[in-house]
């Protein structure tokens, strides 16, 4: 069996639907999840990473562990997934543990943790998802307008399908103990073009219209950490070549390439209507 935490987010979703068509027995884990929100052939069962001891149920009988960076006990999580019987884990990570590991310390230490379990471990370091562009949802909706810092600078953002895929074929398959792997999209797009790819999803202009430094700065801080903040304004302004450079690993992986921003937009277009 295998256990998906983050069940109800844009990864985890998508996984739990993929592990599910394969044939896997599957446990979605999410702090507020139902029966509803999962397949039918699925197990939902609610738990919260910030509290360990509550994933025992879901844990109960598993072989594999998809883990989100959430909550503060890396190890906590982990002795609960060893005790239950868990062989195998896979954390999703971010890419800025290696480029920026000051400003993602908090996700560098479940990536030491997995390192340090006893389990066989893989660890998925994403780049920007596509779906960080669902901020722009209500302002596109509402008068088609779309507001980000650093307008003309390019990053490869993933598909967060192409996240589920990776995490499922690693899930599922030997081979891949001990690896790091980047996940990218298959070019860099930059704020105004993902607008612009949005806008022809939708067959409508949609403005754009650029932040300063400043005002992300101060719309971010809402609900980021300080240093998050600082660290992701970094990445978005003055990326670093590996932060612009496409990875190979999600072809490689999945045997085909990967989805465009343009893709994921046709996709996701109702959201944005």
């Amino acid at each position: 069996m295998i256990v998906v935490t983050g069940a109800g987010g844009n990864v985890g979703r998508t996984l739990v639907r993929g592990l599910v068509e394969s044939g896997e027995s599957v446990t979605a884990v999410a702090r507020r999840i139902t029966d509803g929100d999962v397949p039918a052939e699925a197990r939902a069962v609610p738990a919260d990473l910030a509290a360990p001891r509550s994933l025992r149920p879901a844990l109960s009988g598993a072989d594999a562990l998809f883990l989100l960076v959430a909550g503060e006990d890396p190890g906590g999580i982990l002795a609960e997934a060893r005790d239950a019987g868990v062989r195998k884990v896979v954390l999703l990570s971010s890419q800025g543990v290696g480029t920026r590991p000051d400003a993602y310390e908090h996700a560098a230490r479940f990536e030491t943790a997995v390192a340090d379990s006893g389990l066989d471990w893989t660890v998925l370091r994403s780049g920007g998802m596509a779906s960080n562009t669902f901020a722009w949802a209500e302002s596109i909706r509402n008068d088609r307008t779309a507001t980000a810092p650093f307008g003309n600078v390019g990053l490869p953002f993933v598909d967060p399908d192409d996240v589920a895929a990776v995490a499922a074929a690693v899930l599922r398959a030997a081979g891949h103990k001990g690896a790091t792997y980047v996940l990218t999209g298959p070019e860099p797009t930059t704020p105004r073009g993902r607008a612009a790819a949005i806008a022809d999803a939708l067959g409508e202009p949609v403005r754009f219209v650029e932040q300063t430094r400043e005002e992300a700065h101060a719309q971010m801080s809402r609900f980021m950490p300080l240093p998050v903040v600082e660290g992701t304004l970094a990445i978005l302004g003055e990326p670093t070549p590996e932060e612009q450079r496409v990875s190979p690993d999600v072809s490689d992986l999945l045997d085909r390439p990967a989805h465009s921003f343009a893709t994921w937009a046709r996709r996701n277009a109702a959201a944005f209507r």
